[in-house]
């Protein structure tokens, strides 16, 4: 199944997870770390009172929005995308509202992934990313980094369709991974760029 197809399918809170995934491998863009979005992610939990997803997100913009604006990163266009799924992340958890968050973090990341990657910051590569989440992916100018993360969306959104909330800590694992390599490439960024 394809990345838009399993979006299409998901519950409400596979939809969080993968929107709050794909926010929490580009975290370390606004100063965030391992930690940052880990209440988030409990707010997710079976036992979770309702209300928790919307008071973390809040206490967690704050903290990110601090840093951010401090950091001085907020000109640099990978960041500026990731401060787009924190600015635009629903405080309702509604299976509408979170499908529309869950496909534009979902393109987002995998622009940012791009990016990193050594792609041209106005280069177009909306049909390609497209086309990649459709499944098309053949052919594509889909950079490792890009591929990569096009995995780990994918394997998120699977382990919770196939194991509800039990497959949150499977796809928290994934997203670690997926932000200790976007470190990685950062730093290796920073030296060639440096």
């Amino acid at each position: 199944m394809s990345l838009v197809e399993l979006i299409a399918r998901a519950d409400e809170r596979g939809l969080a997870a993968s929107g709050m995934a794909c926010l929490d491998r580009c975290v370390p863009l606004l100063g965030g770390d391992d930690e940052t979005l880990r209440p988030l992610w409990g707010s997710l939990a079976e036992d979770a009172a309702e209300e928790e997803w919307a008071e973390r997100l809040e206490q967690i913009r704050g903290k990110l929005d601090a840093v951010h604006e401090a950091d001085g990163t907020r000109g640099a266009e990978a960041a500026a995308l990731a401060y787009r799924m924190l600015a635009t992340a629903p405080a309702e958890r509604s299976t509408a509202v979170l499908r529309e968050w869950a496909h534009a973090c979902s393109f987002t990341a995998l622009r940012i992934h791009r990016l990193l990657d050594g792609g041209a910051p106005d280069e177009d590569v909306t049909d390609a990313i497209e086309a990649a989440r459709e499944g098309r992916t053949e052919g594509l100018p889909l950079s490792p980094l890009g591929a990569a993360e096009l995995r780990r969306q994918t394997t998120v959104l699977e382990v919770l369709a196939g194991h509800g909330p039990a497959g949150l800590r499977r796809a928290l694992e994934v997203s670690t991974e997926g932000r200790r390599v976007l470190v990685a490439a950062l730093s290796r960024r920073n030296r060639r760029d440096g």
